[in-house]
């Protein structure tokens, strides 16, 4: 247990030092692409409103995801499992466990993939109503959408969202190393359906989430905000009747009803869920 701390301090260096050249990279790739296919004119990205906190959110939130992403792993082995020994721990969750390791690796990442983006979907639709949705409202806060609003997460939306979701599937038994091709792959797509572009994909609409698909899930409720829930395979959305793309036209607004008293810097946004004038759920 003395060791603990440093731990901790060394698992978060080793974080940021993945994220700050996948961040640079991101940055090079989108700035390139939306000087030539911008959905919206206007601003560059990194004259945005509110880049600060999209920036902050941008590192804050694999830290958070990481720490408790392992603390929900070790709690559901000790619960579950009854596995509370470090080194049982680590060899159990290592390579999977259960029927569903057994399947060749790249079968497991496709599983998880379509799996998390089913379960996700759900839970999207579950932000968009109730309770849920003051937490959720941070999101769709960005009335300058870009690849980097990607990231703007309520610590509550996450746990309950993909920090919760991946938990379940790895404790399943899905092996974590899937996540050495599925992490990359959610982090360049979260990207890329955030980011400033024009992109339809033509037919391929209606196997991967674009970033006008997604964009239409951020503008307001009278024009689309309350469809196209999902993250990555828009099947689910056609399957359930949420799917919106009109014809011939972009999204151009973005934001939520309150947006003029919504918090601007991240510790507001942080509190905002809690305040007693917290906004209404969409219509």
């Amino acid at each position: 247990m003395s060791n603990l701390p440093m731990e901790v301090v060394e698992m978060l260096g080793q974080t940021i030092a993945k994220v700050v050249p996948v961040t640079i990279a991101l940055a090079l790739v989108f700035t390139v692409l939306a000087h030539f296919w911008a959905c919206n004119p206007g601003k560059p990205w990194w004259r945005k409103r509110e880049l600060v906190t999209d920036i902050c959110y941008w590192f804050f939130v694999p830290l958070f995801a990481r720490v408790f992403r392992i603390g929900l792993l070790v709690l559901g082995a000790g619960f579950f499992f009854n596995i509370h020994d470090a080194d049982e721990l680590i060899a159990f969750y290592d390579n999977g466990h259960g029927p569903l390791s057994a399947l060749p690796l790249w079968v497991q990442a496709i599983l998880f993939l379509v799996l998390a983006d089913f379960m996700l979907y759900w839970l999207h639709r579950m932000f968009h109503g109730g309770g849920f949705w003051k937490y959720h409202a941070i999101h769709h806060s960005s009335e300058d959408l870009d690849w980097i609003s990607a990231a703007r997460f309520h610590p509550v939306n996450l746990v309950l969202g993909t920090i919760g979701v991946d938990v379940v599937l790895l404790m399943a038994g899905i092996s974590p190393n899937v996540m050495i091709w599925v992490g990359p792959f959610n982090i360049f797509h979260s990207a890329f359906v955030h980011a400033n572009l024009n992109w339809t994909l033509g037919p391929f609409r209606y196997v991967l989430a674009t970033p006008v698909f997604h964009r239409w899930h951020h503008t307001s409720q009278q024009e689309g905000g309350n469809t196209n829930f999902a993250g990555t395979f828009p099947l689910w959305d056609l399957l359930f009747g949420t799917w919106r793309m009109p014809e011939g036209r972009l999204p151009d607004n973005y934001g939520v009803d309150d947006q003029a008293v919504f918090p601007n810097e991240i510790a507001g946004q942080m509190a905002y869920p809690f305040r007693r004038q917290a906004s209404a759920p969409p219509a």
